[in-house]
Protein backbone atom coordinates (compact mmCIF):
# COMPACT_ATOMS: atom_id res chain seq x y z
CA UNK A 1 0.00 0.00 0.00
CA UNK A 2 1.64 3.35 -0.44
CA UNK A 3 2.03 5.86 2.18
CA UNK A 4 0.49 9.00 1.12
CA UNK A 5 1.45 12.37 3.10
CA UNK A 6 -1.43 14.92 4.01
CA UNK A 7 -1.51 17.77 6.33
CA UNK A 8 -5.41 17.34 8.04
CA UNK A 9 -6.63 20.86 9.47
CA UNK A 10 -8.52 21.83 13.16
CA UNK A 11 -11.64 20.13 11.67
CA UNK A 12 -10.00 16.66 11.12
CA UNK A 13 -8.53 15.21 14.25
CA UNK A 14 -10.14 12.75 14.58
CA UNK A 15 -10.00 11.65 10.97
CA UNK A 16 -6.16 12.07 11.08
CA UNK A 17 -5.86 9.51 14.23
CA UNK A 18 -8.00 6.76 11.64
CA UNK A 19 -5.79 7.68 8.61
CA UNK A 20 -2.55 7.15 10.53
CA UNK A 21 -3.47 3.97 12.31
CA UNK A 22 -4.62 2.99 8.64
CA UNK A 23 -0.40 3.96 7.95
CA UNK A 24 -0.65 7.34 6.26
CA UNK A 25 1.46 10.18 7.15
CA UNK A 26 -0.72 12.95 8.39
CA UNK A 27 0.37 16.36 10.00
CA UNK A 28 -2.73 17.85 12.45
CA UNK A 29 -2.55 20.46 14.77
CA UNK A 30 -5.69 22.16 16.04
CA UNK A 31 -3.58 25.56 16.43
CA UNK A 32 -2.39 26.51 12.70
CA UNK A 33 -4.12 29.33 10.85
CA UNK A 34 -5.27 28.84 7.19
CA UNK A 35 -1.22 30.46 6.02
CA UNK A 36 0.48 28.33 8.33
CA UNK A 37 -0.98 25.19 7.08
CA UNK A 38 -0.95 26.17 3.48
CA UNK A 39 2.74 26.58 3.95
CA UNK A 40 3.10 23.41 5.66
CA UNK A 41 1.71 21.34 2.79
CA UNK A 42 3.65 23.14 0.15
CA UNK A 43 7.45 22.96 2.48
CA UNK A 44 6.88 18.83 2.92
CA UNK A 45 4.73 18.56 -0.25
CA UNK A 46 1.90 16.89 1.44
CA UNK A 47 -1.88 16.65 -0.06
CA UNK A 48 -4.23 19.37 2.43
CA UNK A 49 -7.50 18.02 3.69
CA UNK A 50 -10.07 20.39 4.86
CA UNK A 51 -13.44 20.91 5.61
CA UNK A 52 -13.07 24.36 5.05
CA UNK A 53 -14.57 25.46 1.23
CA UNK A 54 -12.07 28.79 1.50
CA UNK A 55 -9.05 27.00 2.75
CA UNK A 56 -9.94 24.56 0.09
CA UNK A 57 -9.93 26.81 -2.73
CA UNK A 58 -7.26 29.30 -1.94
CA UNK A 59 -4.86 25.93 -1.29
CA UNK A 60 -5.77 24.93 -4.95
CA UNK A 61 -5.46 28.43 -6.19
CA UNK A 62 -1.79 28.45 -5.70
CA UNK A 63 -1.73 24.92 -7.03
CA UNK A 64 -1.71 23.04 -4.00
CA UNK A 65 -2.83 18.98 -3.90
CA UNK A 66 -5.90 19.51 -2.05
CA UNK A 67 -8.96 17.93 -0.44
CA UNK A 68 -12.34 19.14 0.16
CA UNK A 69 -13.75 16.29 2.98
CA UNK A 70 -17.25 15.33 2.55
CA UNK A 71 -18.80 13.60 4.92
CA UNK A 72 -21.38 14.12 8.11
CA UNK A 73 -19.96 11.13 10.36
CA UNK A 74 -16.59 10.21 10.74
CA UNK A 75 -17.18 6.71 8.90
CA UNK A 76 -18.65 8.86 5.84
CA UNK A 77 -15.20 11.25 5.99
CA UNK A 78 -12.83 8.38 6.06
CA UNK A 79 -14.57 6.59 3.25
CA UNK A 80 -14.88 9.70 0.83
CA UNK A 81 -10.71 10.34 1.65
CA UNK A 82 -10.31 6.27 1.37
CA UNK A 83 -12.10 6.37 -1.86
CA UNK A 84 -10.36 9.35 -3.47
CA UNK A 85 -6.69 8.02 -2.55
CA UNK A 86 -7.36 4.52 -3.26
CA UNK A 87 -6.75 3.51 0.78
CA UNK A 88 -6.92 0.32 1.97
CA UNK A 89 -9.36 0.41 5.28
CA UNK A 90 -7.17 -2.53 6.47
CA UNK A 91 -5.21 -1.74 9.79
CA UNK A 92 -1.71 -3.32 9.09
CA UNK A 93 0.58 -2.92 12.37
CA UNK A 94 3.42 -3.03 10.44
CA UNK A 95 3.17 0.27 8.59
CA UNK A 96 0.54 1.63 11.16
CA UNK A 97 1.16 4.96 12.98
CA UNK A 98 0.97 6.67 16.07
CA UNK A 99 -2.75 8.23 16.62
CA UNK A 100 -1.19 10.68 18.94
CA UNK A 101 2.25 12.07 17.19
CA UNK A 102 2.53 10.46 14.06
CA UNK A 103 5.43 8.16 14.27
CA UNK A 104 5.56 4.60 12.89
CA UNK A 105 4.82 2.32 15.21
CA UNK A 106 7.12 -0.82 16.17
CA UNK A 107 6.12 -4.15 17.76
CA UNK A 108 7.67 -4.80 21.34
CA UNK A 109 7.71 -8.07 23.76
CA UNK A 110 5.20 -8.51 26.32
CA UNK A 111 8.34 -8.15 28.82
CA UNK A 112 8.72 -5.04 27.10
CA UNK A 113 5.27 -3.34 27.72
CA UNK A 114 4.50 -4.70 31.36
CA UNK A 115 5.31 -2.35 33.33
CA UNK A 116 3.34 0.18 30.87
CA UNK A 117 0.24 -1.31 30.44
CA UNK A 118 -2.48 -1.98 32.92
CA UNK A 119 -1.63 -5.90 34.94
CA UNK A 120 -4.90 -7.32 33.79
CA UNK A 121 -4.31 -6.19 29.98
CA UNK A 122 -0.71 -8.49 30.44
CA UNK A 123 -2.96 -11.12 31.17
CA UNK A 124 -4.87 -10.95 28.15
CA UNK A 125 -3.17 -9.98 25.41
CA UNK A 126 0.47 -11.45 23.87
CA UNK A 127 1.13 -8.72 20.90
CA UNK A 128 1.59 -5.07 21.55
CA UNK A 129 3.48 -2.56 19.72
CA UNK A 130 4.47 1.39 20.94
CA UNK A 131 5.45 4.56 19.55
CA UNK A 132 9.33 5.26 19.67
CA UNK A 133 8.62 8.61 19.94
CA UNK A 134 5.78 9.16 22.87
CA UNK A 135 6.22 5.94 24.24
CA UNK A 136 2.61 5.00 23.87
CA UNK A 137 1.50 1.43 24.16
CA UNK A 138 -1.24 -0.18 21.51
CA UNK A 139 -2.39 -3.85 21.13
CA UNK A 140 -6.27 -5.59 19.68
CA UNK A 141 -7.81 -4.85 23.05
CA UNK A 142 -11.52 -4.56 23.83
CA UNK A 143 -11.70 -1.51 21.27
CA UNK A 144 -10.25 -3.21 18.36
CA UNK A 145 -14.39 -4.61 17.49
CA UNK A 146 -15.22 -0.91 17.72
CA UNK A 147 -12.23 -0.28 15.29
CA UNK A 148 -13.16 -3.50 12.90
CA UNK A 149 -16.76 -2.23 12.63
CA UNK A 150 -15.76 1.55 11.86
CA UNK A 151 -13.75 0.54 9.17
CA UNK A 152 -16.59 -2.42 7.50
CA UNK A 153 -19.03 0.29 7.76
CA UNK A 154 -16.50 2.60 5.87
CA UNK A 155 -16.13 0.03 3.15
CA UNK A 156 -19.64 -0.15 2.85
CA UNK A 157 -19.76 3.58 2.22
CA UNK A 158 -17.06 3.56 -0.27
CA UNK A 159 -18.92 0.25 -2.26
CA UNK A 160 -22.03 2.92 -2.46
CA UNK A 161 -19.63 5.58 -3.67
CA UNK A 162 -18.56 3.49 -6.52
CA UNK A 163 -21.95 2.93 -7.27
CA UNK A 164 -22.18 6.41 -8.61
Amino acid sequence: MKTLKFMADGMLGKLTRWLRMLGQNVEYSESLDDKELIKIAEEQHRTLLTRDLTLYQKATTLGLSAFLVDGSTETEKLANVAKRFNLSLEVDVTISRCPKCNTQIKPISKAEAVNKIPEKTSMHYKEFWMCPQCEKVYWHGAHWKQIEKTLKSAKQVVGKLDRF
